[in-house]
């Protein structure tokens, strides 16, 4: 493929990346509770739920949700309990006696876990994919060509998100979060309620 194809996918999967929505929020909340390390993991993860669905785009395995609603509304439902879990969780925190935040943090494979099952919970990033290979592949792309777009959009994915953590971290900014952690956790529990709410009773998968 030439130079040109790689570029325009690269420039669609970081501005895809770097629109704000839930996968942002939760990478936010996880580096204010568990600083820079737990917010690249989590970061990193939500990369890996991305991979899995670009890699899946290149061996089928995306066509096959994005074409069937049923499946693809029940990854959502389960998208939108997983939110609502973190949801009640920030909840209790921001009732929960207030600690130093040294002794707050969490540890940070929880914080891989929450990323990584955000965007694999998130049955429309099959259909980005399946639109992005129909749009900017060519037709006799090899199976090489086609795991390198995979890979790529992995990797972009998951280095926007360990830079959002890592400059978040390297701030004052999340010294001011972490001192305002009652009104952060209470943020999150409405913001993400509200995309629970959205996802189980308001946007059924792939009708839109």
């Amino acid at each position: 493929m030439e130079l040109a194809v790689w570029l325009s996918i690269a420039a669609v999967c970081a501005t895809g990346a770097a629109s704000p929505g839930p996968s942002l929020a939760v990478v936010v909340r996880s580096t204010v509770i568990g600083g820079r390390s737990r917010g690249m993991l989590c970061g990193l993860g939500h990369g890996i739920g991305v991979g899995i669905y670009a890699f899946g785009a290149v061996v089928g395995v995306s066509a096959v949700v994005a074409s069937n609603p049923g499946l693809a509304r029940s990854i959502e439902v389960l998208g939108g309990c997983y939110l609502l879990w973190m949801a009640v969780q920030a909840a209790r925190n921001s009732v929960a006696p207030a600690s130093p935040p040294s002794e707050a943090r969490e540890p940070g494979l929880a914080g891989f876990a929450e990323g990584f099952l955000v965007a694999f919970l998130n049955p429309k990033i099959a259909v980005f994919f399946l639109a992005l290979l129909g749009s900017f592949l060519p037709v006799d792309a090899s199976a090489a060509q086609r795991a390198g777009v995979a890979a790529l959009a992995m990797c972009i994915d998951a280095l926007w998100y360990m830079f959002v953590a890592a400059i978040l971290a390297g701030t004052g900014a999340v010294r001011v979060l972490e001192e305002q952690g009652r009104w952060v956790e209470r943020f999150m529990a409405v913001l993400l309620t509200a995309v629970a709410v959205w996802l189980l009773f308001g946007g059924p998968a792939l009708r839109a």
